[in-house]
């Protein structure tokens, strides 16, 4: 399994189950609210787009990785 940055363990509430969602590339630094942070909100808009699915699972690495960036639609906003 390839190395990422951060992971989640998430319990599936109906089975109880769990499962841990790794995400993030190891070597980059998160920079929302900075033109590098505009740029991967709008690549990864694009890729929600492509993936409905992903897009609609609040615990998919897509979602995960555009919330470490703070993306709000296209754009990445510094807290």
């Amino acid at each position: 399994m390839a190395e990422k940055k951060f992971s989640k363990t998430i319990t599936d509430p109906d089975t109880g189950r769990e499962r841990t969602v790794r995400y993030g590339a190891k070597g980059y630094s998160i920079a929302p609210g900075t033109s590098r942070g505009d740029s991967y909100c709008a690549r990864s808009w694009g890729q929600m787009l492509k993936h409905p699915k992903a897009a609609k699972d609040p615990n998919s690495p897509l979602r995960l990785s555009r919330a470490k960036w703070n993306c709000v639609a296209k754009k990445s906003v510094k807290k």
